[in-house]
């Protein structure tokens, strides 16, 4: 009986055994949480483009505020600073700068100066240096300053008269052959330089029945001579505006040019105000001071260049020209 007990003993403490076995073999669930959402993919930015670098610019210079208007300035000048429009290119700058406003007559130097010794005008800009120095001296002007220059030179066929740098060897020819020329007559400046030529030479034009005077201007001698298949001495800034520009394109070519002798040298000077207390001298210095200047003489210098591929006058101020 006690070993019956044993052997359902044991049994019974095999079978607890084998169901606590059991039971720690089995999970315990544990009730559900929330769920957590799914990882959401962010889109790689795509790279930044560089920007393209931007080019330093100079800040814009600031327009100059045009000058107070201060009323008339009169001038007398030869017809080559008309002829050739650089007086109209110049007169609006020069309006802005300084409030003048710059009106002329334009005749011969003689007649220029002419006026300037009567008290018609403030200021004379004429190329004619010896009757410049004789105006001075005389007490009608103030002071001569040299503003520019450019050279004279002769046009007329290209035959017979071949090109040459030798002006007293085409005066001659001139004569001795009796070819046409006009002159100019007028006692401008360009009429002076001619006469001095002859006269040098010992030669009177008069010896040559071709030889006529226009009594006119650079532009109107130089249309007369082309018509007439004529010589004549021009300065060289009026012959290139007339030979490209005119409303018939002068035939006439340069025959003669670079002699030392045909320099032509333009100087302003300021009328006498003690001999003319009522003129415009104030006026006048103004316009001399800024003719001379470094700014306006680089405009002369670069007058005409772009139309006619040469500049048309040498800007020389505060030289003893």
């Amino acid at each position: 009986m006690k070993k019956t007990r044993k052997i359902l003993s044991l049994i019974l403490g095999l079978l607890i055994i084998a169901a606590a076995a059991a039971g720690c073999g089995k999970k315990e669930e544990l009730p559900a949480g929330p769920a957590e959402p799914a990882a959401v993919e962010t889109p790689e930015a795509p790279p930044a483009e560089t920007a393209a670098p931007v080019e330093s610019e100079k800040p814009a210079e600031p327009e100059q505020t045009p000058a107070e208007e201060k009323g008339v300035l009169l001038m007398a000048t030869t017809t080559s600073t008309d002829d050739t429009g650089l007086l109209d290119y110049l007169k609006p700058i020069f309006l802005a700068d300084t409030g003048w406003d710059l009106q002329w007559d334009a005749v011969g130097t003689g007649e220029a100066l002419k006026m300037g010794e009567n008290g018609d005008v403030a200021v004379v800009l004429v190329h004619a240096k010896a009757s410049e120095e004789e105006f001075v001296a005389g007490g009608y002007g103030v002071e001569r300053f040299p503003v520019m220059y450019n050279d004279f030179i002769v046009a007329g066929p290209a035959q017979p008269i071949a090109h040459t740098d030798n002006i007293e060897a085409v005066f001659s020819r001139i004569i001795k052959e009796q070819l046409p020329f006009v002159s100019r007559g007028d006692d401008s400046g360009t009429d002076k330089k001619e006469k001095q030529i002859w006269k040098k030479l010992a030669l009177d034009p008069a010896q040559d029945p071709e030889y006529v005077e226009s009594g006119q201007g650079m532009g109107a001698t130089l249309t007369m001579a082309d018509e007439m298949k004529a010589y004549c001495l021009t300065d060289r800034g009026t012959y290139l505006k007339m030979k490209k520009d005119a409303t018939v394109p002068l035939e006439l070519e340069i025959v003669c040019e670079g002699d030392a002798n045909l320099l032509n040298q333009y100087g302003v000077i300021a009328v006498n105000p003690d001999k003319y207390p009522d003129i415009n001298n104030v006026g006048a210095n103004d316009f001399i001071d800024w003719i001379c200047s470094e700014k306006v003489q680089q405009l002369i210098g670069e007058f005409g260049v772009e139309e006619y591929g040469q500049a048309l006058f040498v800007p020389n101020a505060g030289t003893d020209s």
